[in-house]
C-alpha cells in the first residue's frame, strides 16, 4: 500500500510546523490579519492541525464544522484564498514537502475552495 500524503509530509509533526509556521505568515499578512483579529490562535493551530491531518488522509481528529459553516458571513475573496494558497505553499517548503506533495496538498485544500468561499 502506497504512503498517504500524510506520511509523505512526515506525520503529526511536520503537520504542526507547517501550520506553526502558516500562522506567523498569516498573521504578518495585512490582507489577512484582520480575518484573525479576533481568533484563539492556539485553538486554531489545534483545528488547523487537525484539518489538515485528515484533508491529507492521516488521522481523523477533526471535530470542527464545515468549512462552509467555519467561513460563514466572513465574506473571504478569491485574493484572501489565494494569498492563503501562497503561504501554505511557502510553510510546505520549510516543512521539507517536495513539489509533488506541495501540490498534491494545494489541489486537496482547492477543491474546498468553494466551501471556504461560500461560492
Amino acid at each position: 500500500m502506497s504512503a498517504t500524503l500524510y506520511e509523505k509530509l512526515g506525520g503529526q509533526a511536520t503537520i504542526e510546523k507547517i501550520v506553526d509556521d502558516l500562522h506567523k505568515r498569516i498573521v504578518a499578512d495585512n490582507s489577512l490579519k484582520p480575518f484573525f483579529a479576533n481568533t484563539d490562535m492556539a485553538k486554531q493551530r489545534a483545528h488547523q492541525i487537525a484539518f489538515f491531518s485528515l484533508i491529507f488522509e492521516g488521522p481523523k481528529q477533526y471535530t470542527g464544522r464545515p468549512m462552509d459553516k467555519t467561513h460563514t458571513g466572513m465574506n473571504l475573496q478569491e485574493q484572501h484564498f489565494d494569498a492563503i494558497a501562497k503561504h501554505l505553499t511557502a510553510a510546505m517548503a520549510v516543512g521539507g514537502a517536495s513539489a509533488d506533495d506541495t501540490k498534491a496538498a494545494l489541489d486537496r485544500v482547492a477543491s474546498l475552495k468553494g466551501a471556504i468561499l461560500n461560492k
